[in-house]
């Protein structure tokens, strides 16, 4: 069956796609907020073992529809056959060097530097020429920075939990954004995804599927608070920080910080991140190579109460030779009307009354049609019985 999208592939600067176009079945690229790398899953037909190895840490550029949607290494080659059941290769690429420096420990520390200055000497023994950071991180200016025995990986990722932000490497280059903004650590927006759900029974909308919960009461805290001693007035403070979500739970720090610039870096941070987890969901929507990690997905068409705006925290393109393509989203960070079902009692999906007069119903039973709820069908029963529930 032929390829239904565009796609290219180049390894180490030469383009391979005519050569791959009769074996390749299968394109998988994810990109995550930060909490693993950047990863892009090639599938062959290895039928007859035809198929030559491609070299390890071979550089590996993927489009889709015309635009970059994966560079980075090779990482790993897995053969995959039975009798009786064919074989595959499958050749799994990362977006940084696994190999490098990035994941060598370091010990070392800075006195009265910035964020910025401290993460420069680090990117640097992990063998990276630099690392992006967002202005408001970037100026954080502490008398003591270390790093004991830790990774640039485990150094960058403990960092932007503690404040809240997203770091990733990608290729020779590090980012530490702050988390839950849609913009970039260059003060650029970051992409804006629209899904629109068709109506019951029609084919209408690029979204094919979609599982949300647009609100969470686990992690949602009314107030952070972070301690740290006051080296001049000899005793120990607090910082405490309103976050403007409805809740009774105070969120503290467990231990104690160095200062108080550190314990206002830790109450912003585990703010957005109450912020953050206040709603999560899924969507699948046809291709849309312009989705990113961190970007902004607009739901709407879906129903009053779910539709909305949601921050991304992961997307997934995959591209099959026989099944099409799709872009499946993870969602975090809820905001807009996302949650709030604002219709009152006795209104339908569009906010008119139902009625129960039967006024205007069609006089033949069963002459009803999936296109549209009759005057005397609450919105509920209406998808009751075409198959939209809240549990999908």
């Amino acid at each position: 069956m032929p390829w239904t999208v565009d796609w290219k592939v180049i390894v180490d600067g030469v383009d391979l796609t005519s050569a791959m176009r009769p074996f390749l079945t299968k394109i998988s690229i994810s990109d995550k907020d930060g909490s693993a790398s950047d990863t892009c899953s090639l599938d062959f037909d290895d039928s007859g073992g035809q198929l030559k190895l491609p070299p390890d840490k071979a550089s590996v550029q993927v489009f889709l529809q015309g635009s970059l949607a994966f560079t980075g290494q090779v990482d790993s080659v897995r053969s995959n056959g039975s009798r009786g059941g064919g074989r595959t290769l499958s050749v799994t690429a990362k977006g940084f060097d696994t190999k490098g420096k990035a994941k060598e420990p370091q010990s070392h520390h800075m006195d009265d530097a910035t964020l910025q200055q401290f993460m420069d000497k680090a990117a640097e023994k992990a063998g990276l020429k630099g690392i992006t950071i967002d202005p408001s991180f970037a100026n954080i200016k502490r008398d003591y920075w270390s790093a004991n025995s830790e990774s640039f990986l485990h150094l960058g990722q403990k960092l932007a939990r503690e404040m809240g932000g997203t770091f990733k490497i990608r290729g020779d280059q590090a980012v530490l954004a702050k988390r839950g903004e849609g913009m970039s650590p260059a003060g650029q927006a970051m992409p804006t995804v629209t899904g629109k759900v068709g109506a019951p029974e029609s084919e209408d909308g690029n979204v094919i599927n979609w599982s949300i919960s647009p609100f969470t009461g686990r992690a949602k805290f009314s107030k952070t608070k972070a301690r740290y001693f006051d080296r001049s007035a000899a005793n120990f403070k607090e910082i405490e920080i309103e976050t403007g979500i409805e809740a009774d739970a105070t969120d503290e720090a467990r231990t104690t910080v160095a200062d108080e610039d550190q314990a206002k870096a830790v109450t912003e941070g585990r703010k957005a991140t109450s912020e953050r987890e206040g709603g999560e969901g899924s969507v699948t929507l046809d291709l849309d190579v312009t989705a990113q990690a961190e970007g902004t997905f607009i739901l709407t068409g879906a129903r009053p109460g779910i539709d909305g705006s949601y921050r991304i925290a992961g997307v997934t393109h995959q591209a099959d030779r026989g099944g099409g393509s799709t872009t499946s989203l993870d969602l975090k960070q809820p905001g807009g009307d996302a949650g709030k079902d604002k219709r009152k009692q006795g209104e339908g999906k569009s906010g008119a009354s139902s009625s129960s007069s039967g006024e205007g119903a069609s006089s033949s039973s069963g002459s009803a049609k999936p296109g549209a709820a009759t005057n005397n069908q609450t919105f509920d029963s209406y998808n009751r019985r075409y198959g939209r529930t809240d549990e999908n």
